[in-house]
């Protein structure tokens, strides 16, 4: 863990113990309803915890127990919801082993998150839903509801911000970028579930635990189908990457070769500005831009060492178009499929398979373009080294209007991200290439994917 990173937990921390003494201090007297409905919310915030799963790449646990610690905050809103609250997150911190700065963050950032859902809930005039009477629905609405949606709302934001804030020490990031890749997209999931949740503490509060126990099914039946379709998105994720991998295993060359074109499709759709679900398209095209290649009728070209004859560079051409047309097979992934069949397009028009120039080729095929390409100049090749971060600059500003669109290159080139493509994990991931193939005298006139003979196989 970085220093930053440590200094960081340790701030959220003292500023969680603050708030907490703040509430402590101006929250009025606990009531046994009260103490008997955190204790019950606790409950069944562990019983939440204890049914978390893993989230798709590790990144984060699923839980509902949001449902039941934002209930506190519009049913018990004073020291004890936060106390109750930080109580559970610690038991199963140590029921589930987790690494000890990890816990403390967890325990920490949940603290602050709700004592300022809290002091919002206070500060615009909400009560707390026991003490509303009588209990009908809208009543409560009128008195409360306001105040509890704003509530639910700070909670939210100052959540993620303190969560993305330590991804982006660790990452090296900015916050800003961590939160339009995680969480852009998922801001009215959060929004949406706000409702329920203001509806189940008035459950509580009108009929009891008993009731709100029972409501606690149709939610927990919720995050069963959420979890299956995680898990099936997942699958088919992990499938697409079998796939990839298969065809790259058919030669040394291609090793990684997809994985790192995704990777630099999506370092320059985010210096581009991409929302999250542009980016994914982007991504899903870049991973299976070379799938047509799987193709027996390419097996021959893609073990030869020797110089492609025309026909077999012909050939070669085609793979853009067959895996367009295998990807459309598969009815969640057509949206990708002009996307990679115009991945070796040009910006003048000179490219293949349709010859398409500027803004009709998709902006998803340029980007791709941009990597691939980067892609050929940053692996080693058996006529030359690698390119330094500034021979590769020079090739996209000499190719810039003929081969590239110029608006990206000039994005690109401008960005902070451009640095961050010569120190992705998936350059130092790849294998240097071995082959009996003599070294060519002289570089060819632009260092394309299909420069001389077998650096087409990695296009």
């Amino acid at each position: 863990m970085r220093k930053a990173t440590a200094f960081y937990i340790v701030t959220v921390f003292v500023a969680a113990g603050l708030a907490v003494a703040v509430l402590y201090r101006f929250a009025p007297a606990l009531s046994n309803t009260s103490i008997v409905a955190a204790a019950l919310l606790s409950v069944l915030a562990i019983l939440a915890e204890v049914l978390s799963f893993l989230l798709p790449r590790a990144a984060a646990r699923g839980s509902l127990a949001i449902v039941p610690y934002l209930a506190m905050a519009v049913l018990v809103p004073n020291w004890l919801a936060v106390v109750s609250v930080v109580t559970v997150k610690a038991v199963m911190g140590l029921a589930n082993r987790v690494v000890a700065h990890k816990a403390l963050f967890n325990i920490a950032q949940m603290a602050v998150s709700l004592t300022a859902a809290i002091f919002t809930f206070r500060a615009l005039g909400g009560i707390s839903l026991l003490d509303i009477r009588p209990t009908t629905l809208l009543n409560v609405t009128r008195a409360a509801g306001g105040p509890a949606l704003a509530a639910f709302f700070v909670s939210y934001s100052l959540n993620s911000l303190l969560v993305f804030g330590v991804i982006a020490l660790e990452s090296r990031g900015s916050i800003w970028a961590v939160w339009r890749e995680m969480k852009s997209a998922s801001i009215g999931l959060d929004l949406l579930i706000s409702p329920p949740i203001f509806v189940f503490a008035w459950v509580y509060a009108a009929y009891g635990p008993i009731a709100a126990a029972t409501l606690w099914v149709p939610f927990l039946g919720i995050r069963q189908s959420h979890r299956t379709n995680l898990e099936l998105e997942q699958t088919n994720q992990e499938l697409l990457e079998l796939m990839v991998k298969s065809l790259e295993a058919r030669d040394p060359y291609t090793s990684g070769h997809s994985r790192r074109v995704r990777e630099f499709s999506r370092i320059i759709a985010r210096a581009m500005g991409m929302s999250p679900r542009e980016l994914e398209h982007v991504s899903r095209a870049a991973l299976l831009h070379d799938v047509g290649k799987i193709h027996e009728k390419y097996a021959p070209i893609l073990s030869k060492s020797e110089k492609l004859s025309p026909d077999e560079w012909a050939l070669m051409k085609e793979h853009p178009g067959d895996g367009a047309t295998l990807v459309a097979t598969m009815s969640k992934l057509r949206d990708v499929v002009p996307s990679i069949r115009h991945h070796h397009e040009n910006w003048d028009g000179t490219g293949y398979p349709d010859g398409l120039a500027g803004e009709l080729i998709p902006m998803a095929s340029r980007i791709i373009r941009f990597a691939d390409t980067i892609d050929a100049m940053t692996t080693e090749r058996p006529y030359r080294r690698p390119l330094t971060e500034a021979q590769v600059r020079a090739e996209i500003v000499r190719c810039r209007g003929t081969q590239f669109d110029p608006q990206i290159a000039d994005r690109l080139l401008s960005s902070a991200l451009w640095a961050s493509l010569f120190s992705s994990p998936e350059i130092a991931a790849a294998a240097p290439v071995r082959t009996k193939f003599s070294v060519i005298s002289s570089l060819p006139r632009a260092l394309t994917p299909e420069v001389a003979t077998r650096a087409v196989k990695g296009a």
